[in-house]
């Protein structure tokens, strides 16, 4: 659910002095510059809200929290149905909704397993809180529809439904990438460092190019409709949501979602729409056009998507997320709060009628039996779809509280997993859980990545889900059978100091890709910061418990040492593929935090303050608070080895990596560590048919471009805030662009932008 901060101040002076100093202004001087705070909005109930310029922040927090709801007393839905599923070593059981609404309850007939005793001191390893893989019986019918599109495509958040964030446009490629310029930029005005009268903002959005025009989302909730070719205004709307800090400490905006009808009718208004989504819980529906409201959509033009947060409503469903949109669904999952309470709204996903908001179904992801006792495992990012098999595939976050699950030892099938609906149902396919009995905040964080690959001489039709872990998981799409093994190890067991846990067994190991990082072991520490820190990394580490992957926390020493937590591993920009080369590709950060829970009584002593998540969280109604920290010593250095973050290609013909290099530069006061460092990363790569990758993510702010089978740089470019989303690429007018939002996260540094930057090759 969160993305743990990570602001790592690395740079110290020694850096500037050993030469690694550079400039982080970004300039360009072929560039146009469209600056903008528009003067008009075609909403005509809404006005033109005009910005403060870019300043550093450095108390936000990433918008990966989130939280889903019971939808049990929806009034506007149509049928009836329920989930059940072919399942391979493990049953569902199915639970009727309400009858004026499709309900699809996992589990809340089943036979409840009984919980921990609370008083008892050692934990109690119990088989059945691990969910069995739920596989399809066999082949699902294809409509003929292609998973590449036919056509170049970046019309949703990962580029196409299939999340693979490839275009087949070859204009730019590896011998000319390096005279790319940039062409415009615009500068929105939608930026706060939370100094004044507005929290800080987090921009995490990907530019939508669709009916002739780059569409942009902001996290002052607005929407840009822009020229594609010169980044002038077309129109602008207003949401007027509040600008307040409802479920997270920043306003976050993850960008707008983009559906036309079939055969849109000439003179029709809302044949094409743009949706915004806001923290208040709210989906606005414009005319693609116009940016004029669509009046049959919701409440003239508004969804009220907390009307179905009826459980544990302790704050709204944030759409932080654009929705996905298949056909005529609109499917939605939510963010929220973390870590503050064991009991949350329990996760729902929905899909509406594009042009009306009606609800056409919900999924449940928690057995109602145990909804009021925890909750969350929602779908907080962007999910995938193939519309050839008529499917769409859900990462799914886990339950609530997130450290400690002794409430919570039931089994909850889809918590923590990949699970695989039919798109016109919400009837589960197949379910594949990555975590059992999730107590480490390992949410799935990203859509899966939808190809076709060749093994053995074998078409498969597969999907790759990078996940926190680090792990990379490679199944079937249609049946959710494993292409490469996937084993199921013994782990760590706890050291009997937490009260009322249970621990899974075994925990699901892919055996191809190799883990991205080696897990098996404690880090090394780095010797220069243990040297300009006295010892200081040394002692931390040796008093943190770590007996390898899915160690869990404890109370004992400093804690629980976690490589990765939840700021490691993959993150919500996914995995990308070039489906010519079948190659992966995906940006991954190295990163090491500690775990600590205290009991009630001493966490009430003890709590401090919780910064830029990190700090004390009290998990309200459970026996435990806890406690996360950076393993940084008192320079900011970290104490762990190099490097902090990679660019990874992986050969999907044989699940081996081609290459890995350090991605980018870890950054602070202007100061720079070599490239051979790496950075942690927050974003994803996109790839085209000509052999490049282009990816941001990085501390340094820049944005660069990679040869795909040799991952040589082959260009960059200074930006003013990292870029923490995938860029875009698009075609217009027979030239090639490629778009970069320049937002900022402070997970990266404090540095936040309000910059949409596009670059072509010289027209000459």
């Amino acid at each position: 659910m969160n993305r743990k901060t990570v602001s790592l101040a690395f740079a110290l002076a020694f850096f500037a002095a050993a030469g690694y100093a550079q400039d982080t202004t970004a300039t360009d001087s072929t560039a146009t510059d469209n600056t903008t705070q528009p003067a008009a909005d075609s909403g005509t109930a809404n006005s033109t809200d005009s910005g403060t310029s870019a300043t550093t922040d450095t108390s936000t927090q990433s918008d990966t929290s989130g939280t889903g709801t019971d939808a049990s007393t929806g009034t506007d839905a149509s049928t009836s149905t329920d989930t059940g599923t072919t399942a391979d070593t493990a049953t569902q059981s199915d639970s009727q909704g309400s009858t004026d609404q499709q309900t699809n309850d996992p589990a809340a007939n089943e036979d409840t397993p009984p919980g921990p005793d609370a008083n008892a001191d050692q934990p109690k390893p119990i088989a059945d809180s691990v969910a069995q893989p739920m596989i399809a019986s066999g082949s699902r019918e294809r409509n003929g529809t292609p998973l590449v599109p036919e056509q170049p495509v970046w019309n949703s958040f990962h580029g196409q439904l299939s999340a693979q964030k490839y275009s087949p446009l070859t204009q730019i490629n590896p011998d000319n990438v390096g005279d790319l310029e940039k062409v415009w930029q615009v500068h929105t005005g939608d930026v706060s460092d939370g100094s004044g009268d507005k929290p800080a903002t987090v921009w995490s959005a990907t530019p939508i190019f669709a009916n002739d025009t780059l569409y942009i989302g902001t996290p002052f909730y607005r929407v840009l409709a822009l020229d594609p070719a010169t980044g002038e205004q077309k129109w602008a709307f207003d949401t007027k949501s509040k600008l307040e800090a409802l479920t997270q400490p920043a306003l976050k905006n993850r960008g707008v979602a983009y559906w036309q009808a079939e055969n849109p009718v000439a003179g029709k208004v809302c044949q094409k729409i743009v949706y915004i989504g806001t923290m208040d819980a709210q989906l606005f529906a414009l005319d693609a056009d116009t940016g004029k409201p669509c009046t049959d959509f919701g409440d003239n033009g508004v969804l009220n998507v907390d009307k179905w947060n009826t459980v544990n409503d302790s704050f709204p469903l944030s759409v932080l997320q654009p929705p996905t949109v298949a056909g005529n669904h609109l499917i939605l999952g939510w963010a929220g709060q973390d870590w503050e309470s064991a009991e949350a709204p329990p996760g729902a996903v929905f899909s509406v009628d594009a042009q009306t908001g009606e609800l056409q179904w919900s999924f449940e992801t928690l057995p109602e039996n145990i909804r009021r006792k925890t909750g969350t495992a929602n779908v907080w990012t962007a999910m995938s779809v193939d519309p050839g098999l008529n499917m769409v595939y859900l990462p799914v976050a886990s339950p609530s509280p997130n450290y400690w699950g002794g409430n919570r030892t039931e089994q909850i099938p889809y918590a923590t997993s990949t699970t695989a609906l039919d798109l016109d149902t919400g009837k589960v396919v197949w379910s594949r859980q990555w975590v059992h009995h999730d107590i480490w905040d390992y949410d799935i964080n990203s859509a899966p990545t939808l190809m076709d690959i060749t093994v053995d001489g074998k078409e498969i039709p597969a999907l790759m889900q990078g996940t926190k872990m680090g792990f990379l998981f490679v199944v079937n799409r249609e049946t959710g059978e494993d292409v490469w093994p996937i084993e199921e190890r013994p782990v760590p067991q706890g050291d009997g100091t937490v009260k009322g846990e249970v621990y899974a067994k075994t925990q699901p190991f892919p055996t191809k890709p190799a883990p991205l990082l080696d897990q098996s072991k404690k880090p090394e520490v780095w010797g220069i910061a243990d040297l300009v820190s006295g010892g200081a990394c040394s002692k931390l580490f040796d008093n943190l418990t770590y007996e390898g992957m899915y160690t869990p926390p404890t109370t004992k020493g400093e804690g629980t040492l976690a490589y990765p937590d939840s700021a490691g591993g993959v993150q919500w920009g996914g995995v990308a593929f070039d489906p010519d080369a079948q190659i992966a590709v995906v940006n991954t950060s190295h990163i090491v935090q500690y775990i600590k829970l205290w009991e009630r009584q001493d966490y009430e002593k003890n709590a401090g303050g919780s910064g830029n998540e990190n700090g004390f969280y009290p998990q309200k109604g459970a026996p435990y608070g806890m406690s996360l920290g950076n393993a940084l010593n008192s320079l900011g250095m970290p104490c762990w080895k190099p490097p902090f973050g990679e660019l990874v290609a992986i050969d999907m013909h044989t699940g081996d990596v081609k290459w890995r290099k350090p991605l980018g530069s870890s950054q602070k006061y202007g100061f720079f560590m070599p490239e051979s460092m790496g950075s942690p990363t927050i974003g994803g790569p996109a790839v085209t048919k000509s052999g490049l990758i282009f990816i941001g993510a990085t501390m340094d702010a820049k944005a660069r471009a990679y040869d795909i089978q040799t991952g040589k740089e082959l260009w960059s470019s200074q930006l003013e805030a990292p870029v923490v989303a995938n860029p875009a690429i698009y075609e217009y007018k027979g030239r090639e662009y490629v778009a970069f939002i320049s937002g900022g996260n402070s997970i990266l540094k404090p540095t936040v932008g309000d910059m949409v930057a596009v670059y072509a090759l010289p027209e000459n």
